[in-house]
């Protein structure tokens, strides 16, 4: 597996006119699993976010989700990648944008193929692949409040 991302952000230059300030394949790919590599495009820390400034947010150390701003991610799931059976903080809208990948929820399987869009509320999940070829999923993360039921908070660490 080898994410290979190229990312392009815009800016602009010291007299306002709108510029290309990044254009290169992403560094910062992560794995932290077997048949699994991720890549944050860009992240803010706050919302609304601020424009302003010339660091790079693709670079800013960030967890699943930032509690306070967005995440920005592209996440290639390989065959056979290894469980993990997670719930984040955020409103989460990811497209898949090869391949194909069962997303598994407290009993419930759903496949979602190259070009399905899904919107992500806070649910307990897990991403399986048990095709033969990678799933590259492209993710955005909002911060969220957690879901209440039944007088319980579901977090992030249920």
């Amino acid at each position: 597996m080898s994410l290979n991302i190229r990312r392009v952000v815009t800016g602009h230059d010291k007299n306002g006119k709108a510029v290309v300030v990044i254009d290169e394949v992403s560094k910062n790919v992560i794995s932290r699993r077997a048949n699994h590599e991720s890549c944050v495009i860009w992240s803010t820390g706050e919302f609304p976010t601020d424009n302003d400034g010339d660091a790079d947010n693709g670079l800013r150390p960030v967890g699943t989700t930032d509690p306070n701003g967005t995440v920005f991610r592209l996440v290639e799931y390989g065959p056979g990648v290894t469980p993990r059976n997670h719930r984040t903080e955020s409103i989460d809208y990811a497209i898949v944008v090869s391949g194909e990948i069962d997303m598994e929820m407290d009993g419930t399987l759903v496949h979602l193929k190259q070009g399905d869009v899904l919107v992500q509320r806070g649910t307990i999940h897990n991403w399986i692949n048990r095709g033969s070829a990678p799933c590259v999923v492209a993710f955005v993360l909002v911060a969220a409040r957690p879901v209440e039921r039944a007088g319980r908070l579901l977090t992030a660490a249920n």
